[in-house]
C-alpha cells in the first residue's frame, strides 16, 4: 500500500545523504518534497502541516546540528514524528466477566465479516475459546458466509435469521457463558452509507450485551473517507479501536496515517491479505519502518516462527553451517519462504540492501521464478538433489525437458545454489560479518 510513498520518500532521504553538513535550505527543500509526497498518498491537509511544523522545529536545531551525521539524524526525527501520529499501540481489552464481548462495526463491504473470522482466529491462538455471532440477516448470505468462514476455523458461530439482531445478541450471550467461551465476537451488519436505523440497532445490541470492545472495520481502499466514517460512527456508538482491512492493497495509504490523528481512535489491527491468518497486530513503530524503507524484521521473524517447524529448522541450519548445504535444502527452504505468506507481504519487510534487492523484481516475477525453481528441483533424481555435482550437461538438458524450463534456467538455478553455498562458507568463517553487506 505505500509503495509509492516509500519510493519517494526513499528518494529524498537519498539526497539528503549526500550533503556532509545539513543548512536550514537543505532541510526546508527536504521537508517540502516530505510534505508533498503525504499529500499525494492522501495524508489529511492538517496533519502533514502539524508534521511538517514538528519535525522542522527538530531537524534545525541543536539536535542535528550537533550530530555526527546530521542526515541520518533528520530521517531519525522523521521516523520519531510518524510513529507520533500514528499513535501508541493498544491492545484488546479482554477483561471483566465471560463471555468478553467484541462488537465488530463498520459500512457494507469494509470486510467486517472476514474480519470477525480472522479475529476469532487470531485470538484463538492465544488461548481464548470462541464463538462467532452472525447478527447480519439484511445483506443476502452474510450469515452462510460467517459459518463457512467458522466451519473452515471450527470455531462455532450463534446464528438465527429470524430473531432481530439485539435479542440474537443477548441469546448468543448466555449460550456463550452457558459453554464456557472466554470471547464473543459479533458480526453486526452494515449499511452501504450512515443512517439512523443502522446506529439505533447497534445501539441497541450494546445495550443488551455491554461489549469490552466496539471495534470499527474500515476499508483502507477508501482513503480519506475512512476518517469521515470513524468520525460518523463514534458520534452514536463509543468506538474503541479500528481494524483497518485491505491494506494490502494499492490505494495510498495517506488514512492510515491520518485515521488516529484526526479520530482520535487508536488503530488496533491491519489486515493485510485475504488468508484468515492475515490480520496483524498494529504496531506503529513497525509501520513507520515500513513506510521509510526501513523493512519490518520483527514482523519476518514472527511471520517465520509462526509458519517453520523450529526443530526442523535447527536441523536445517546445522547442516548449512557445516557445509552440508545440497539441492534437497534449497528447495525445503523455498517451502518455507511460502508458508509465511504472500510473496509482495514478505519482500516490503525485509530490511536495508535487502529491502532495494528485492524492489527489483516485482512480486509476481518472484512467484513465477518460485515455480520454476520447484519445477527443476522436483525433475532431479534424489542423488542429483543430494549430491549437486554430478549435474553435467547432459543431465541439465533432461532436467530442462522435464521441468518445461530451458536450460539457461537450470544454469541460473545451479549459480543461485553455488552463490547460497558460498554465502553460508563466508558465515561460518567470518561468522555474521559476511552478512553486512547484504543489510547496509
Amino acid at each position: 500500500m505505500f509503495e509509492n510513498l516509500t519510493g519517494r520518500l526513499e528518494e529524498i532521504f537519498k539526497q539528503l545523504r549526500k550533503h556532509g553538513k545539513l543548512t536550514e535550505k537543505d532541510v526546508d527543500t527536504a521537508l517540502h518534497e516530505v510534505r508533498l509526497a503525504l499529500l499525494e498518498a492522501d495524508v489529511n491537509y492538517q496533519v502533514v502541516k502539524e508534521f511538517i511544523n514538528r519535525v522542522r522545529e527538530r531537524a534545525i536545531g541543536a539536535e542535528v546540528s550537533k550530530a555526527l551525521n546530521p542526515a541520518q539524524q533528520v530521517i531519525k526525527i522523521v521516523n520519531e514524528e510518524l510513529i507520533a501520529i500514528l499513535g501508541e499501540p493498544e491492545h484488546l481489552k479482554l477483561s471483566g466477566a465471560k463471555p468478553r464481548v467484541i462488537m465488530l462495526v463498520g459500512l457494507q463491504g469494509s470486510g467486517k465479516t472476514t474480519a470477525a473470522a480472522k479475529l476469532g482466529r487470531l485470538l484463538r491462538s492465544q488461548g481464548e475459546r470462541v464463538m462467532l455471532v452472525a447478527a447480519d440477516p439484511y445483506r443476502p448470505a452474510a450469515i452462510k458466509q460467517l459459518q463457512t468462514l467458522g466451519e473452515r476455523l471450527d470455531v462455532p458461530v450463534f446464528a438465527d435469521e429470524k430473531v432481530k439482531p439485539p435479542q440474537l445478541c443477548l441469546q448468543a450471550q448466555n449460550k456463550a457463558s452457558q459453554g464456557g467461551y472466554s470471547v464473543m465476537i459479533i458480526d453486526t451488519a452494515g449499511r452501504s452509507q450512515l443512517d439512523q436505523d443502522l446506529m439505533d440497532e447497534l445501539s441497541a445490541i450494546r445495550q443488551k450485551v455491554d461489549p469490552v470492545e466496539i471495534l470499527l472495520v474500515v476499508d483502507a481502499m477508501i482513503g480519506q473517507e475512512s476518517v469521515n466514517v470513524a468520525k460518523g460512527f463514534r458520534q452514536s456508538v463509543p468506538i474503541s479501536g479500528l481494524i483497518l482491512t485491505k491494506m494490502d492493497g494499492d490505494a495510498r495509504g495517506g488514512a492510515a496515517i491520518s485515521i488516529r490523528s484526526v479520530t482520535g481512535v487508536p488503530i488496533k489491527f491491519l489486515g493485510t491479505g485475504e488468508g484468515l491468518d492475515a490480520l496483524e497486530i498494529f504496531d506503529p513503530t513497525r509501520l513507520a519502518s515500513r513506510i521509510l524503507g526501513m523493512g519490518d524484521v520483527l514482523g519476518l521473524i514472527e511471520k517465520a516462527e509462526s509458519a517453520v517447524d523450529q526443530k526442523a529448522a535447527q536441523e536445517q541450519a546445522e547442516r548449512l553451517m557445516a557445509g552440508e548445504f545440497n539441492l534437497e535444502d534449497f528447495a525445503h527452504q523455498l517451502k518455507q519462504v511460502r508458508k509465511m505468506g504472500p510473496l509482495g507481504q514478505i519482500m516490503e519487510m525485509l530490511p536495508g540492501g535487502l529491502g532495494q534487492m528485492a524492489k527489483q523484481i516485482s512480486p509476481q516475477e518472484a512467484e513465477k521464478q518460485f515455480k520454476i525453481t520447484e519445477a527443476i528441483i522436483n525433475s532431479m533424481t534424489p542423488i542429483e538433489r543430494r549430491h549437486p555435482d554430478v549435474l553435467n550437461a547432459s543431465r541439465r538438458r533432461r532436467i530442462a525437458l522435464g521441468s518445461g524450463t530451458q536450460v539457461q534456467d537450470v544454469n541460473r538455478l545451479m549459480k543461485q545454489f553455488r552463490e547460497t553455498q558460498r554465502l553460508f562458507k563466508t558465515i561460518k568463517k567470518s561468522g555474521t560479518r559476511g552478512l553486512s553487506r547484504f543489510l547496509g
